[in-house]
């Protein structure tokens, strides 16, 4: 049976450098060579988007630890020392979701772009980054689901360090930052598939798929894991992916209903410096 893994990567004298930062890193750095070709191709500039992409990322962490602790206060209030160190966990994906997405919109409106198509460049890179990110979650042993048997985990043909890594306490529990980042990685696919079909969607599609996507799988799988905050019968996470599902639904429908002149994704024209209402 193999140990647990030391979620500090590197020590170096009083310095630790853990795997939760380092896997953080490896994702935005995948996502940004992702987003900056194809945000060239479809017309933005690179050192818009250089920026956007920065800025998005340093508020999508603020966004994501506030929210974190919001919902976790009853904890932070007693060790306000803790709220900062975030290389111990505790970022909340919707949290940062939302300040991305409110960040891109200062952005677009401020450059005169178009926010869908942002969103439509950015959201692929995105989610992989998410899929990737989980697994800082893995390393801390956090995030995870119910307790199962060890039996159940070796029946998923998982691999040893990854059902050793699951037992906690003397517990084994579902691996749901397993589960989400297989998702995210399907939906990332599917996503880089469909955006490449000429005529199949419009600007501001992409993105609506994107949010579709990860709410549908983030209600499911969020309803599997114990450290979640509930808001009434359900976790908030669950309401926030409802209201995503939903509000995407509606988007589309709406939008293709009320301005069927929007252009597809793969044949937008060059003048992208327009907003369209979303």
């Amino acid at each position: 049976m193999l140990a647990t893994i030391d979620p500090v990567a590197i020590r170096l004298g009083p310095l630790s450098i853990h795997w939760y930062g380092l896997i953080i890193a490896a994702a935005i750095v995948l996502a940004y060579h992702l987003i900056l070709p194809e945000g060239k191709r479809q017309g933005f500039q690179e050192e818009f988007l250089t920026d956007g992409i920065f800025w998005m990322i340093l508020w999508g962490f603020v966004g994501a630890r506030l929210y974190y602790v919001i919902f976790q206060w009853d904890y932070y209030q007693e060790h306000p020392e803790q709220i900062l160190q975030v290389w111990n966990g505790g970022l909340a994906v919707y949290g940062g979701i939302l300040a991305g997405a409110i960040t891109l919109l200062v952005l677009a409106r401020k450059n005169r772009w178009s926010l869908p198509l942002l969103l439509d460049v950015t959201a692929p890179g995105v989610l992989i980054a998410q899929a990737i990110g989980r697994w800082g979650n893995f390393m801390n042993q956090e995030a995870h689901g119910g307790v199962v048997s060890r039996t159940f985990l070796e029946e998923l043909h998982l691999p040893n360090f990854l059902i050793d890594q699951m037992q906690i306490k003397g517990n084994y529990y579902h691996p749901t930052f397993l589960y989400e980042s297989l998702w995210n990685i399907l939906g990332f696919v599917l996503l880089l598939v469909l955006r490449r079909q000429p005529r199949l969607l419009r600007q501001g599609e992409i993105a609506a798929g994107y949010f579709i996507w990860y709410g549908l799988g983030r209600f499911v799988i969020e309803g599997m894991r114990t450290d979640s905050l509930y808001l009434g019968s359900l976790r908030v996470s669950q309401w926030l992916s409802v209201v995503l599902v939903l509000g995407s639904l509606v988007f589309v429908v709406r939008r293709r209903r009320q301005q069927p002149a929007v252009p597809f994704y793969r044949e937008a024209d060059e003048h992208k410096r327009v907003i369209k209402e979303i």
